[in-house]
């Protein structure tokens, strides 16, 4: 065979590895961006909501605040909290709601008044239900559940 000839074969090689190298890059680079769009769609979508309930002559009653619930849902005075409770019997971080494994649960983060389910101190990760009650402070949440 020609120089020439095995020359312009190996460009063609060289040419078509390149191209392949690069489709595979490409591939790789949209699976990633998806997988990306993905995360930040499920970070933003809420998974229910938490209403503020004021206990006023022994009744329950809506204030008519909502906050929406996050796989991640933190609770206290602080402006870090997902959910800023202005109440001087709550703690600057006082619970978290997380969502794992397709459950919910409530957590106290060792504050100093503690955290309600139920009327029921939490001393430990609980799981928690749709119409459970939440308190933290002087306020309580009820828990309302989006269908999964």
């Amino acid at each position: 065979m020609d120089t020439d000839v095995i020359l312009f074969l190996l460009r063609l090689i060289v040419g078509a590895l390149l191209l392949g190298w690069l489709a595979a890059l490409f591939a790789v680079m949209w699976r990633d961006y998806r997988s990306a769009i993905q995360e930040a769609q499920a970070s933003r979508r809420t998974y229910g909501q938490l209403i503020v309930m004021r206990e006023i002559d022994g009744a329950l009653l809506r204030t008519g605040e909502v906050y929406p619930l996050l796989p991640l849902t933190n609770i206290g005075r602080a402006p870090t909290n997902s959910i800023i409770v202005e109440d001087t019997f709550a703690s600057n971080e006082h619970a978290l709601l997380a969502l794992r494994n397709g459950q919910w649960w409530l957590e106290d983060r060792r504050s100093r008044n503690g955290t309600t389910l139920n009327a029921m101190p939490v001393t430990q990760p609980i799981v928690i239900t749709d119409g459970d009650i939440i308190g933290i402070g002087q306020i309580r949440f009820q828990l309302k559940l989006e269908d999964q």
